[in-house]
């Protein structure tokens, strides 16, 4: 049976990582260099690290913390926020990242997933999808939530598969930050609908969140719990191999 993994995401604003609820209200939560070598030595799984604000500021991701960071950690390390074309991934991947979220520019330029995966392969790509309920339906939207787009996020995993991602990180925005759980009707659909990994993100606040959401997703990220020590990564792996959900151990 394949192990779960479970990710810290490293949001960061400014050169500092970063949580709120829904993206807005931002509290410190410390150095991004600091916080990825504390991780690697807990036994995070992976990595993701999110510049939440170079796509709304149009600006490139900061090369010298990503740089910084591979220096210091030994497990997978995934890089987004302002990736506009193959060069910006390129870039990122020289730094020493193993692996590229996309997520606005995927949506404005589906044709960027395709010349990704040809290029880097499809294991180093990885679409970012914000998704946010709008009736019975599930809307993406992009640039950190500010921008809603006319498109269904069942049908945009779809073909994010099809143009070659291999991996999708799928963000409840109505959960993210709130603690109350990950949405377990988005992250089921979309699972049920793709072949390839999907890691559920928005809404951990407690061990049994994470146990609910392995029984579909591949992977479950989470932020503020880990950064502020509410939820010891080591712990938590005994409390899924307990109920049964086969994690990693190094």
């Amino acid at each position: 049976m394949l192990t779960k993994r479970i990710i810290p995401c490293l949001d960061v604003n400014n050169g500092r990582v970063v949580k709120g609820i829904n993206f807005v209200n931002l509290i410190d939560a410390g150095d991004p260099v600091d916080c990825a070598e504390m991780y690697n030595n807990l036994g995070a799984d992976e990595l993701v690290f999110l510049d939440i604000t170079a796509s709304s500021d149009n600006r490139k991701t900061i090369i010298d913390v990503v740089r910084n960071v591979a220096k210091r950690i030994f497990i997978p390390f995934t890089v987004g926020g302002g990736i506009k074309g193959v060069n910006d991934m390129k870039a990122i991947l020289q730094a020493g990242a193993d692996k590229i979220s996309i997520n606005s520019a995927a949506v404005k330029n589906p044709d960027l997933i395709n010349k990704g995966a040809e290029m880097f392969g499809n294991q180093c790509i990885v679409v970012a999808i914000d998704a946010k309920r709008e009736n019975n339906l599930f809307k993406v939207y992009i640039n950190g939530d500010r921008i809603k787009m006319d498109l269904d996020v069942i049908d945009w995993a779809k073909e994010v598969e099809k143009r070659g991602a291999g991996e999708i990180l799928l963000t409840s925005m109505d959960n993210d930050g709130t603690k109350n759980g990950y949405d377990i009707e988005l992250t089921k659909c979309v699972c049920e609908k793709v072949n390839i990994p999907v890691i559920a993100s928005g809404g951990a606040g407690k061990m049994e969140d994470f146990k609910n959401i392995l029984k579909y997703a591949d992977a479950a990220l989470a932020a503020s719990l880990f950064h502020f020590k509410e939820i010891m990564i080591s712990d938590l792996k005994d409390y899924l191999e307990d109920n049964n959900i086969p994690v990693r151990r190094i």
